[in-house]
C-alpha cells in the first residue's frame, strides 16, 4: 500500500487535494452535499492505489537482438515478446527499453486491455556509428490504473548484447609473399625408415586439432602426439594493430586510432576469406579469442571483429613483443600502425625477422589534425626494416592503399632481377 500511495500520479494527488478540500468546505459551509462529492473524489484515488498495490502481474518478457553482430552504420532489429502469466488484468503498460545514447533514443510503447493469457509483439530498431559492446535493456514497466490516478514501475532484469564491429570495405586481390605454414609441417618432408608411429607423429602444437592426437604414441612418449600427415596445410596470418594513445591522432570515430581500426577490420575479412587464418595482435599482445585452429572464415572473422569492436587506446609506451617467442609462429604479417618513433624502431625489426613476409600500412596521424597535411607517415622507416608499406591519409580510399601496396610489391620482385631469391607468392 505504501508503494502505491507513492506512486500517485499529479492527476491522484489532486483528486485528495480536492477531495480533502471538498470536506473542508463542506463542514465550514454546512452543506451535507458538498461532504459526499468530497469523499467521493478522496476515495477514488485511494481505492485504486490500495486495489493495484494489492495485484500482483506475471509479466515475461523475451527480447531477441537480430543480428547481434552488425557493422557500424548497419541497423539491428530488437523484437520483444510480452505476456501476462498472471489471473489479475492489467490496466495501462508503459514500457521503456533501455538502450545506450548512441543507438539512439530510448523506445516508448503504450499497450491496453492486458488480461489472463495476453500477448503482445513490439519491434524496434537501432543503429550505431560508432564500433563497440553494448547491452540492450533491462525494460521498465509502469503500470497505471484506466484512471490515471496511480503508475507503479517494474523493471525486468534481462539484457541482451550487441556488438557493433568496425566498417569494412572490400579490398582486391593483391600478391602476398610468405611460405605457407600452419597446423601441419611447414614443408613436405620424406619418410626415414622405421616404424610408423616414429615417422608419422610429432608434439603437439598450439592449435592442433585434438582430434588428431595419437593416444598410443602420447601414452609412450608421456605427451601429446598428433598424426603429422593428417595435418591440414593451411596458411596463417597475423594482424598487427597499434592502439597506444601516442601513436594516433584525434578524438571519436574521426579519430587515427578509428581509421586503424578500421582498416584492420577489413583487412581481417580479406585474408580469412581467402584461406588464411588470423589472429589479432595488438600492443598488449595476442588476444586470446583469436586462434589459429579456425579454418571457417564466417568462423574465423567473427571472433576477430569482436575483439576489434572493442579495442581502446592503450596508454602504454611499449608494445608487447611476447607474441613472437611463440614456437612455429610465421608465414604473413599485415601490420596497421599509427606514428612510428625511435623505440619502435628494434621491434618493428624484430617483428619483420619473425615473418615470412612482412606488409604494414602505416597511417600519416598528423594529418588527422592538421588541416595542411602531415609529414608522410613512417613509410620510409619500414622500408628501412624490411616491410612493405604504403601511407594511409584521412582522405585515401582504403581499397586504393591496398592496391598500392600489390604494386610495390611487384616493382621490389622486378628491382631484384632474375638471379635474385624470391619468396613464395600467393595471389590473393
Amino acid at each position: 500500500m505504501r508503494e502505491a500511495l507513492a506512486g500517485l500520479t499529479v492527476r491522484g494527488r489532486a483528486f485528495i487535494a480536492a477531495g480533502v478540500t471538498a470536506i473542508v468546505c463542506a463542514i465550514v459551509l454546512g452543506q451535507p452535499a458538498l461532504t459526499r462529492v468530497g469523499v467521493l473524489v478522496l476515495a477514488l484515488p485511494l481505492v485504486t492505489a490500495a486495489f493495484i498495490g494489492r495485484s500482483r502481474y506475471r509479466l515475461a518478457l523475451v527480447r531477441t537482438v537480430t543480428p547481434q553482430l552488425v557493422s557500424a552504420g548497419q541497423p539491428s532489429r530488437v523484437n520483444l515478446s510480452l505476456t501476462n502469466e498472471g489471473r489479475t488484468p492489467s490496466g495501462v503498460l508503459l514500457l521503456e527499453d533501455h538502450v545506450p545514447y548512441v543507438l539512439g533514443t530510448r523506445p516508448r510503447f503504450v499497450l491496453e486491455g492486458i488480461g489472463h493469457g495476453w500477448r503482445r509483439h513490439v519491434t524496434y530498431q537501432v543503429r550505431s556509428d560508432v564500433r563497440g559492446k553494448f547491452d540492450i535493456g533491462p525494460m521498465s514497466v509502469r503500470v497505471s490504473d484506466p484512471f490515471g490516478l496511480v503508475e507503479l514501475g517494474r523493471a525486468f532484469r534481462t539484457t541482451v548484447p550487441l556488438v557493433v564491429t568496425p566498417r569494412t570495405v572490400p579490398l582486391p586481390n593483391i600478391p602476398l609473399g610468405g611460405a605457407w605454414t600452419g597446423s601441419g609441417d611447414n614443408r613436405p618432408r620424406a619418410f626415414a625408415i622405421g616404424s610408423a608411429e616414429d615417422v608419422t607423429v610429432r608434439e603437439y602444437r598450439r592449435g592442433d586439432d585434438l582430434r588428431r592426437v595419437h593416444w598410443r604414441s602420447s601414452a609412450r612418449m608421456g605427451e601429446l602426439m598428433v598424426r603429422r600427415e593428417e595435418q591440414p596445410w593451411q596458411s596463417r596470418a597475423t594482424l598487427f594493430l597499434d592502439n597506444r594513445t601516442r601513436s594516433h591522432r584525434g578524438q571519436g570515430i574521426a579519430s587515427s586510432l578509428e581509421a586503424a581500426v578500421s582498416a584492420a577490420a577489413s583487412i581481417a575479412v580479406h585474408l580469412s576469406h581467402r584461406g588464411f587464418t588470423v589472429r589479432l595482435v595488438t600492443a598488449t599482445g595476442e588476444d586470446a579469442t583469436s586462434a589459429w585452429h579456425f579454418r571457417n572464415a564466417d568462423l574465423n572473422t567473427g571472433p576477430l571483429l569482436e575483439a576489434l569492436a572493442v579495442v581502446q587506446a592503450l596508454s602504454s609506451v611499449s608494445i608487447d613483443t611476447g607474441w613472437l617467442t611463440e614456437h612455429g609462429h610465421g608465414g604473413l604479417t599485415v601490420a596497421v600502425l599509427g606514428a612510428i618513433e625511435p623505440v619502435d624502431v628494434p621491434v618493428l625489426r624484430r617483428m619483420q625477422h619473425h615473418t615470412g613476409s612482412a606488409l604494414a600500412i602505416a597511417l600519416d596521424v598528423d594529418a588527422w589534425v592538421s588541416p595542411t597535411g602531415g609529414n608522410g607517415g613512417g613509410t620510409p622507416v619500414l622500408a628501412q626494416q624490411g616491410w612493405r608499406a604504403v601511407t594511409l591519409q584521412p582522405r585515401d580510399r582504403l581499397d586504393v592503399v591496398w592496391q598500392e601496396l600489390g604494386r610495390s610489391h611487384t616493382q621490389s620482385s622486378r628491382n631484384r632481377g632474375p638471379d635474385a631469391p624470391r619468396r613464395d607468392e600467393v595471389a590473393l
